[in-house]
């Protein structure tokens, strides 16, 4: 078991201790363990990249180094440790872990330290956003449409595809276990807090209507609001469409209405509306982000294609959404974790994240597609209200 203050009760052959790090050079590589004195000894075995060296630990030792091994080429590379053999119950109890030689420098990437709770976010790894370029639509957008595509194989557990986000909360497609998929939809409360209970009644998120099977409540955590779910067995390979509805209303409010076409029912279906306090606005800050939300699937790679985007004013005006701004969370911006990317592919945005891949996209990065011909066909008057 890994702790914040190291590795115990390591007592089976099964046991393995995985560590990514991403080196700015090729060099020789050393690998120390920092013990915790122990009365018994222990074989166990160390490979970086596929090569593997085994180490005794004798009785009493306090600090081991496990080898030296020649780094080919710049990149993330894994350090996996497991047990061989032992006299006692366990093979050791490790305090930290060292690594030293020429490929290590100041520019090598790892989780430095728990300052903020970054152990944890290290482990969900970096989460990445398309930022929609509607900087020269002059009108209100009241409507905003977008296509997801989760590429075979790249959807484990944990894994949120947003499909639009905006200034006051998000929508897209969920992973939640290996049974259980969602179509989520969550509007902040404008009353910042992480627990949903402090919220005044004056300022919680009301639930105007919700759709067929759809389950409502609040949330917390990462801010707090109003939200809703949808099960729906979702596949990835296949395309999905969201269309959300933003628009003012009297007495200070802003309703927000999303909407996702049930591709084996052939129609959209009304996920929520809610009526956010102290609001008045139209769409703001359109975006799509890609985010894993369970710390022991970080280290998994997933990726989404987003595609055939349109912003739909106030006035009825359709424009295709044609340029977007990469950028990358908090832990993509501290170097903690760099397997993140994004850009254009083909007629598509994507963006991508964990799996520790070594090619990361340079954040505040610009990209372009190539519109659609024709707009989405939707036919607004039959859209349950």
């Amino acid at each position: 078991m890994v702790t914040d203050s190291g590795w115990i009760n390591w007592k089976t052959n099964e046991d393995f201790f995985n560590t990514y790090v991403k080196l700015s050079r090729p060099g020789s590589l050393d690998i120390w363990l920092v013990l915790e004195p122990a009365d018994n000894k222990s074989n166990i075995k160390c490979s970086v990249n596929g090569q593997s060296k085994s180490s005794l630990i004798n009785k009493n030792e306090s600090k081991l180094k496990l080898g030296t091994w020649k780094i080919e080429s710049a990149g993330y590379i894994k350090i996996e440790i497991n047990g061989l053999s032992k006299e006692g119950s366990e093979f050791a109890r490790v305090k930290d872990l060292q690594i030293a030689g020429s490929a290590v420098d100041s520019l090598v990437a790892f989780v430095r330290n728990n300052q903020d709770n970054y152990f944890y976010w290290g482990k969900r790894g970096p989460s990445v956003h398309c930022n929609y370029d509607v900087s020269t639509i002059k009108d209100d957008v009241e409507w905003f449409y977008n296509e997801v595509t989760v590429p075979p194989g790249n959807d484990p557990v944990g894994t949120y595809a947003m499909a639009i986000g905006f200034g006051e909360g998000y929508f897209g497609i969920q992973v939640n276990s290996d049974s259980e998929r969602r179509i989520l939809f969550s509007v902040w409360s404008p009353y910042e807090t992480d627990n949903p209970n402090d919220i005044p009644e004056d300022k919680r998120i009301l639930l105007l209507k919700k759709g067929e099977q759809v389950h409502t409540g609040e949330f917390g955590s990462e801010g707090s609001g109003g939200q809703s779910y949808l099960h729906y067995n979702w596949k990835a390979g296949n395309n999905y469409k969201f269309l959300v509805r933003i628009k003012p209303e009297k007495n200070n409010h802003s309703s927000y209405t999303a909407y996702f076409f049930d591709n084996e029912k052939n129609k959209w279906r009304l996920i929520a509306s809610f009526s956010r306090p102290s609001t008045s606005t139209y769409i703001t800050r359109p975006h799509s982000f890609l985010e894993n939300f369970e710390p022991e699937q970080g280290y998994k790679y997933r990726k989404a294609l987003y595609s055939n985007t349109w912003a739909i004013t106030k006035t009825g005006l359709w424009i295709p959404i044609t340029k977007m701004t990469f950028t990358g969370d908090a832990t993509a911006k501290k170097g903690y974790r760099m397997d993140y990317g994004g850009g254009a592919e083909r007629s598509s945005f994507f963006l991508h994240n964990g799996g520790f891949f070594s090619n990361e996209t340079k954040l505040k990065s610009i990209f372009s597609i190539q519109p659609k011909s024709q707009k989405p066909k939707i036919n607004f008057e039959n859209l349950e209200r």
